[in-house]
């Protein structure tokens, strides 16, 4: 019934990653929540606020394909250095504009963007690495303890910005974001090298991204959860309204919006040793993803701030199971060769729901209020989850049982090839 830690027992790379990813994910969630704020404080409003989502999307649709390409092509661990490295120069510019008497509007979409660029960058070889730290039937597992990982610190962060940042104000908040990055740096510095797959081409190119987007099409399980997850996200995440639906609870209050999904996402982490006797995942991600909607509507007509962050941790605690099953179908199904390239794919699938999803909520509150967005939203979500179920009912079906030795098969069929033009 309880969280399984075997990977981390029998990974020394991965306790690494793990408690380096723990720390500096702490000062991330900080500056999480800070940056939009600063932004709300800065313009009052709304639309503002939903702006810096959609900037953040497009560096993460123009960068993700690439980091995914070159996960799957270079070393990934060279990637998470240059990127990490990368995350602390954006962080001591956000400290830097802080500082100044008015900070800049334009900095911190600036920083917004270039944050989510590397990200973007970073990411698919950190999901494709697993795969080579941790043995696949301990994926289910993997995905349960980063999911603590996350949420903790999403707990924690959150819930401590709005009370540092009122006491003392965005420098100091950024600054301990900062100081925070010394552990992952020290993590990915000590990792083992992660070469690519024997299977791979020799160089990243056009042709190679393009064939993980066939691949992704042609395994409609695959693309069931990519859909499924950027419509609840669209629809349902409400995150921007956050700095204006805490004003009217008091400023100090705005950390908790943020971090009461996370409260529910642990809950349901903690609690996650009966998703390893699951294998009908692709039903569970839909049912999960139109309960996640379900809670959200409660959310809008919620009349204090107690109900509201009840339903908000309900939502999370939904949101999580599905992620929970969405990540094992990745890793148990996806052979290594295509990894960096599907997790590119992921990347964009789980962000632009919710960067995008900023956006649409901060158009709809600015025109008809904050309760219409988020309800309207949640029936939104709950409408499409029914309506990718129905077209694509191979999602629903599938078994990842099946998955898992459709992918043993192709990595068997992908290094024979490989061994026969090296022959030739």
């Amino acid at each position: 019934m309880f969280i399984d830690i075997t990977p981390l027992r029998i990974s020394r790379d991965y306790r690494l990653l793990f408690f380096g990813q723990f720390i500096s994910s702490f000062g991330t969630a900080i500056s999480f929540v800070v940056l939009p704020v600063q932004v709300y404080q800065l313009t009052q409003s709304t639309f503002m606020v939903g702006l810096l989502g959609a900037v953040e999307f497009i560096f993460i649709l123009l960068l993700a394909f690439v980091g995914g390409a070159y996960a799957d092509f270079i070393d990934k661990r060279r990637m998470l250095r240059l990127t990490e490295i990368g995350q602390v120069i954006v962080t001591v510019i956000l400290v830097t504009n802080a500082l100044f008497q008015t900070p800049r509007v334009w900095i911190l979409f600036v920083c917004a963007a270039l944050h989510a660029g590397l990200s973007a960058l970073q990411r698919p070889s950190f999901e494709s690495m697993m795969q080579r730290i941790v043995p696949p039937d301990l994926m289910a597992s993997v995905g349960a303890l980063n999911s603590i990982r996350w949420n903790m610190t999403t707990i924690l962060g959150p819930s401590l910005a709005g009370i540092i940042l009122a006491a003392f104000g965005a420098s100091v908040a950024y600054s301990i974001d900062l100081v925070s990055f010394i552990a992952s740096l020290i993590a990915v510095f000590m990792i083992q090298a992660a070469p690519p797959a024997a299977q791979t081409e020799n160089r990243p190119s056009l042709k190679s991204v393009v064939e993980g987007m066939h691949y992704a099409w042609r395994r409609k399980e695959i693309l069931g959860t990519y859909l499924i997850d950027m419509n609840a996200m669209f629809f349902g995440m409400p995150s921007a309204l956050f700095p204006a639906i805490a004003a009217q609870f008091g400023a100090g209050t705005v950390g908790f919006f943020y971090a009461a999904p996370s409260v529910g996402a642990l809950v349901a982490t903690l609690t996650s040793g009966w998703t390893k006797r699951i294998h009908r995942h692709g039903l569970f991600v839909a049912i999960a993803a139109a309960l996640w909607g379900v809670s959200i509507i409660f959310f809008g007509f919620a009349t204090n701030l107690y109900s509201a962050l009840f339903f908000l941790a309900l939502a999370g605690a939904f949101d999580m199971v599905s992620a929970l099953f969405r990540f094992v179908i990745w890793n148990q199904t996806i052979p290594n060769y295509l990894r960096g390239r599907l997790a590119a794919m992921e990347m964009i699938s789980y962000t632009s729901g919710p960067k995008l999803g900023d956006t649409e909520a901060g158009i709809v509150a600015s025109l008809y209020g904050l309760q219409t967005s988020i309800v309207s939203g949640g029936i939104l979500c709950v409408v499409g989850t029914a309506v990718v179920s129905l077209l694509i009912p191979q999602f629903i079906k599938y078994d990842g049982r099946a998955g898992l030795k459709q992918k043993e098969l192709e990595e068997a069929m992908r290094e024979t090839e490989t061994r026969i033009l090296l022959v030739e």
